[in-house]
């Protein structure tokens, strides 16, 4: 399967495909500039503030980006959704109301829970175990980008809806990133702290929510806005209601063991296993990207009844997130040290944590969107049953393992989380939905991994010459190899006749112009 047309395919699916693309690509282009920024920011954390304040700012930042899943009340799904379905029926007229309805519920609860919060400081340092008298203001800090971060991202996915992924590049992975970097260093003129890095993440949110609303009223104004129907709201609520805790649910797996491992190790190790997750965490980012530009799509055919497209292009998408991903496991499972030490001499100690994590971040990505198609097909309350469930058992094993083992304990209650997840939701999926993501093209990746996989132990064994060098040349020559033998052996027929397609199009449209 791949860019199909005639008999299988048709020229629809190519155009999903292009679309998709394109998305994807604007959203690669968007993970590479937050990567940077971000990495800046760790870079900056670490070598201003230390470990511990890094570890500080980290559990702030993260828990109050986690908690702002719930307090978004699952309005960002449901416009989504919605605005995906609306359009693809051509019903443009019902979109604006219901997005506005959205982004005031989203908004209120948000608020509250930032008044909760902010309240409650001495109870959340507790918790998190955080030096109340070193780091003053840390939890009023986090609490104040709540709403922003609430709101941004409801008009984003209602952007997404509509089948456009710039918006969501500018604002969510080039314009946050890079602008808490900026206020970061003109808070540090005046205080030179945890709790101002944190209240900088707040406002460059404010910032992106500024950014959002702008854009979406940039492309629905011409509607002509249609009063909500009778039970239209009831409906959007029925949708969002097991969507919000199972939202809160699926990004406390990514950091529930860093928040109970803050209980059994130092500071200094929180530190060290926030960057083994940063680290694994690069493993999703092509993924999130797929599925943010794959859940409208989801949507739209599923109501159109179009089952054997969807199909086709859940198997397609897998395969290629699986190919982006592959050259960055091998790097870190070659060169877990080298990566860590990226970060500074100190974390080069959290190569044990990191290879667990990775482990259960492969199956992860895998597995592909599996967990979006189940969201977008409707089945909100299955999706919150498996979420629920998912986070009892990294509960439970992380109190269980981090006593002992500390992080790596930490580590391994992540990726066995993780993989028996995404095994739930792939069987789910394929019970309501009668769609799989595999075919026996995988088999095209065996060649393309094995090749980068020798290259790349050749070249860590071989360079002598620091921690950077060897990073460097070992992506740099991996990647090459593997993009060549993926070229040579990766494609399906069906993809290179595509490609030459679309380059054939480019190149008509240059002479033309």
């Amino acid at each position: 399967m791949g860019l199909e047309t005639g008999r299988q395919g048709g020229t629809d699916d190519l155009g999903d495909y292009l679309n998709i693309l394109s998305g994807t690509t604007q959203n690669v282009a968007g993970i590479v500039v937050a990567a940077f920024a971000t990495f800046a920011a760790q870079i900056l954390l670490t070598r201003t503030l230390g470990s511990a304040g890094f570890g500080v700012v980290t559990v702030m930042t993260q828990a109050a980006f986690v908690l702002s899943f719930a307090t978004r009340a699952g309005m960002d799904m449901a416009v989504l959704r919605d605005v995906a379905i609306e359009t693809g029926s051509g019903r443009y007229d019902k979109i604006r109301v219901p997005v506005a309805r959205a982004t005031q519920i989203a908004g209120l609860v948000s608020l509250a829970a930032a008044a909760v919060i902010a309240l409650s400081s001495g109870v959340v340092q507790d918790l998190f175990s955080i030096d109340a008298a070193r780091n003053p203001w840390v939890v009023p800090a986090a609490a104040v980008g709540l709403p922003f971060l609430a709101l941004a991202n409801v008009w984003l996915s209602a952007t997404r809806g509509l089948k456009i992924m710039r918006y969501t590049l500018y604002v969510f992975w080039a314009g946050q990133p890079i602008m808490w970097v900026l206020l970061m260093l003109v808070g540090w003129r005046f205080s030179e702290t945890s709790w101002m890095s944190v209240l900088a993440y707040s406002l460059s949110w404010l910032c992106a929510t500024g950014a959002a609303y702008y854009y979406w009223r940039r492309e629905s104004t011409a509607w002509e806005p249609a009063p909500m129907e009778p039970g239209a709201l009831q409906s959007l609520m029925r949708y969002a209601g097991p969507r919000a805790p199972a939202a809160l649910f699926s990004q406390l797996l990514f950091w529930t063991d860093l928040f109970v491992v803050t209980r059994y190790v130092s500071d200094s190790q929180v530190g060290v296993y926030s960057a083994a997750l940063r680290a694994g965490q690069i493993l999703v980012l092509f993924l999130t990207s797929v599925s943010l530009m794959f859940s409208p799509f989801v949507a739209d055919l599923h109501n159109r009844g179009e089952s054997e497209r969807l199909d086709r292009l859940f198997k397609t998408l897998t395969r290629w997130t699986i190919a982006a991903t592959i050259p960055a496991f091998l790097i870190l499972v070659i060169a877990p040290r080298e990566v860590l030490n990226v970060f500074g001499p100190e974390f080069s100690g959290g190569q044990t944590a990191l290879l667990i994590l990775l482990a259960g971040q492969f199956i992860n990505v895998a597995t592909g969107s599996v967990g979006f198609v189940l969201i977008m097909v409707g089945r909100t309350g299955w999706d919150l049953v498996v979420y629920g469930l998912s986070l009892a058992l990294n509960l439970g094993l992380a109190f269980l393992l981090c006593d002992r083992y500390g992080i790596a304990g930490a580590a391994t209650a992540n990726a066995v989380t993780f993989a028996l997840s995404k095994w739930a939701r792939l069987a789910l999926v394929k019970k309501f939905v009668g769609i799989q993501p595999y075919d026996r093209n995988y088999l095209r990746l065996v060649i393309p991994t094995l090749s980068a996989l020798a290259i790349m132990v050749i070249t860590h064994s071989a360079v002598d010459s620091g921690w950077a060098a060897d990073l460097l040349a070992t992506s740099v020559f991996g990647l090459i190899a593997y993009a060549a033998a993926y070229l040579a052996w990766g494609l399906t027929p069906a993809e290179r006749r595509g490609a030459r397609s679309v380059l054939g199009a480019l190149k008509r449209r240059r002479q033309a112009s």
